[in-house]
């Protein structure tokens, strides 16, 4: 105890800056400040400390430099900021992760969220990080068992895969994250909690992911009334904690909920500094902020772990195509796409399974377990595309011996979907089976048993 008390000492120690340069607040315009004397020592990114007159303090970040000075985008408002206020430069955001993070809260800065000590690592690190050089990256690895039979079968989620749910509000996101996270096998599990309110977060963490579920797992939360730049570090800053237990060979679970409140936070961000918002409301940065953030998940290089990576995107309406829905579908490895009428229903989890596709298929399953998907997907498909008829009672049964049988599997899938379990995907692939021979599938049509 002693020894690590004594490398916390020298860590502070030698991170103590010997100088430091001071600037000058010359002009507050609305929500951003006016800097002079600050412009050579200091890099976009940069935290910025304002102390004023009453001994107060104010943070904030360069947003943009010129050569008459710095523009600081703080915190909190600028109430109180006088002229010629002191301005101090923190340098870039960084972060000191250690093991002892786990089962913890932190905020985008490294700082405990729940009111006790928190020891920080021997080494700082950039938030900032460059992916994987593609070339070196593993492959994909293996089938993860998700605790539903849905997820073990048709839509599987295997190691180092990233993958998104996409829901409006209220139809289930947070609650399939927090069965996520007790169900995937992970070495560690992080979880960023991006513009949520703060009582969500307690009861997220106290209630939905529990002991069992923070024992393993740390939280880095930025709740809704926190600074754009701090729910924009949000998501970044697990990232780099999860890159920290990435490269000493650990598989990491990343949760992101959610996207869309980083996007806007990065937009609230980007028009602050003079983008103009020409992209369906969002500025040009907002795709690379977005497909940069989810290229660092996934396999590592050889000698590492992998980030098998869930983010959430929060839809207004229900429309798949809203633009940080349409932005993150295309670098992702597969899409869970909840839809409300299931959940008013109350079947949970309310995936529409002929909108949602996991990448990692056909390879993540064998030959027979490929038929037996395609063979479901067919009979729901059918279903779909008759269920205006069946639900008015204008369809008879014995017309289309195929439309029977998607009646008749509608019901067993359904069940089958909102099961949970705690075996593997040969346990959850009987049960898909046995759903199909209830339906009255020929027998002739099915692999064998000894196949699975």
């Amino acid at each position: 105890m002693q020894n690590a008390a004594l490398s916390q000492l020298k860590f502070r120690v030698a991170n103590i800056a010997h100088t430091k340069t001071v600037g000058r607040v010359t002009s507050v315009d609305g929500h951003v400040l006016s800097v002079a004397g600050l412009e050579i020592d200091v890099k976009l990114g940069d935290r910025l400390r304002l102390e004023r007159r009453d001994g107060s303090v104010l943070m904030g970040e360069v947003l943009c430099i010129n050569r008459d000075g710095v523009t600081m985008l703080p915190d909190d408002p600028p109430d109180q900021v006088a002229l010629s206020d002191r301005v101090v430069s923190l340098g870039p955001c960084r972060i000191a992760p250690s093991d002892e993070w786990i089962g913890r809260i932190v905020d985008p800065y490294g700082a405990p969220l729940d009111n006790r000590p928190l020891p920080q690592g021997d080494r700082l690190f950039n938030i900032h990080n460059d992916p994987p050089a593609p070339v070196t990256r593993k492959a994909l690895g293996p089938r993860l068992n998700t605790g539903f039979h849905l997820f073990n079968t048709m839509l599987p989620i295997v190691r180092g895969q990233r993958i998104g749910i996409f829901a409006g509000s209220g139809v289930g996101k947070s609650t399939l994250l927090a069965d996520f996270v007790r169900a995937i096998e992970a070495d560690v599990v992080v979880l960023a909690l991006v513009g949520e309110r703060g009582r969500e977060i307690r009861d997220f963490t106290k209630n939905i992911l529990g002991d069992t579920g923070m024992a393993r797992t740390v939280v880095v939360a930025a709740s809704a009334d926190s600074a754009p730049t701090a729910r924009m570090k949000c998501p970044q800053s697990a990232m780099r904690i999860a890159e920290y237990f990435r490269d000493q060979g650990r598989h990491v679970l990343l949760l992101v909920d959610s996207v869309t409140r980083f996007a806007e936070a990065q937009r609230e961000v980007a028009v602050s500094a003079g983008e103009f918002p020409s992209m369906r409301g969002f500025p040009p940065s907002t795709p690379s902020k977005i497909t940069r953030l989810a290229e660092r998940a996934g396999p590592g290089c050889e000698g590492t772990g992998d980030i098998t990576a869930i983010f959430s995107v929060l839809v207004a309406g229900s429309d798949m195509n809203e633009p940080v829905a349409d932005m993150l579908r295309g670098v992702l490895d597969g899409h869970i796409v909840l839809d409300r009428s299931l959940a008013e229903r109350g079947l949970f989890p309310a995936v529409d399974l002929l909108a949602s596709v996991s990448r990692s298929l056909p390879g993540a399953a064998t030959e027979p377990e490929n038929k037996l998907i395609a063979q479901a997907r067919s009979l729901r498909s059918t279903y779909s595309e008759a269920s205006t008829l069946i639900s008015a009672g204008l369809y008879s049964q014995g017309a289309d011996p195929a439309l029977d049988q998607a009646i008749a599997f509608h019901n067993p899938f359904e069940e089958f979907q909102s099961t949970r379990t705690d075996e593997g995907a040969r346990s959850s692939f009987d049960k898909l089976l046995l759903c199909l021979r209830r339906s009255g599938q020929p027998k002739k049509t099915l692999p064998p048993d000894s196949g699975l």
